[in-house]
């Protein structure tokens, strides 16, 4: 379904906060629709097909998390961005919304202006289409370089670039398949490190065919680092077959992880290929 203006579906049961969001956001230039109940939200989805939903949590009958499940479970609504508006703040909760398929997630009381920010942005990555590495899932292209680009606005990113060396040698003498399965595996890896040691907000994002890149916050990017580059240091002779694990393969020519770190402070950053090219200099 095409709308001549962005159209959001409000899902809430506060009717004044429904009806002020409602008004704002028709006056920054969008068709808004109102849902007081879980089921109506849904039905409202699969009729009207909005460009955006913003949940809330504790609804009278189904909760948002069900809402949210039953939108990802249908094909004509799998892709709609969902944002969470919600009174709860436990790290729990979040990461429940978050594995749901929530696009982000704001707690009250919350801040307009922020919220329409959110909206913009979920708006605007949806624009960008599901741009995914066909091996491991993680966002790339143009999504990558989105956020990347959007570090340009603060100092509080930090980053990490995830090379796996020597892959196009593993991948000549294995087969493309076990080059997958690697790659793969070390997606989840550096996603469980991630989950665990990281922030709910961490991005991570197919950088190259053979690298991936972490958006993590200043404060976690140490621990990050020592613990990615333990875990993966510790897997990659279990990728060869046994009967090549103890062969001594030449230590230039054998996988390895290589973790490059970046912060604000190496800068200054101007644009994008500033940041490309700090991370991954030129011969």
């Amino acid at each position: 379904m095409v709308h001549q203006k962005p159209v959001i579906l409000i899902v809430e049961d506060d009717l004044d906060v429904s009806e002020m969001l409602d008004a704002y956001f028709r006056v920054q230039g969008y068709d808004v629709l109102i849902a007081n109940w879980g089921l109506e939200g849904v039905e409202k989805c699969h009729e009207e097909q909005p460009d955006l939903v913003i949940l809330d949590i504790r609804l009278p009958d189904i909760d948002g998390y069900e809402v949210a499940k039953r939108l990802r479970e249908n094909r004509k609504t799998i892709n709609i961005p969902i944002i969470f508006l919600t009174e709860k703040r436990n790290r729990s909760d979040r990461l429940q919304g978050l594995e749901l398929g929530a696009d982000d997630y704001i707690t009250k009381p919350f801040d307009i202006q922020e919220l329409r920010l959110r909206v913009r942005n979920a708006l605007q990555r949806s624009a960008l289409g599901s741009i995914s590495n066909p091996v491991t899932g993680l966002p790339e292209g143009a999504i990558v370089d989105k956020r990347l680009t959007d570090c340009l606005k603060n100092d509080s990113w930090a980053m990490l670039l995830i090379t796996l060396e020597n892959l196009e040698i593993f991948r000549e003498a294995y087969g493309f398949v076990a080059c997958d399965d690697v790659l793969r595996a070390v997606s989840l890896m550096i996603q469980s490190a991630t989950r665990k040691f990281g922030n709910i907000d961490d991005f991570i994002g197919q950088f190259s065919s053979s690298a991936l890149i972490l958006v993590t916050s200043p404060e976690s990017i140490t621990k990050l680092k020592e613990q990615i580059g333990s875990r993966l240091g510790q897997s990659l002779d279990y990728f060869y077959p046994l009967r090549d694990r103890e062969l001594p393969i030449q230590k230039d020519k054998r996988l390895a992880v290589k973790i490059v770190s970046l912060l604000p402070s190496q800068g200054p950053f101007r644009n994008l290929e500033d940041i490309k090219s700090t991370l991954v200099p030129k011969d």
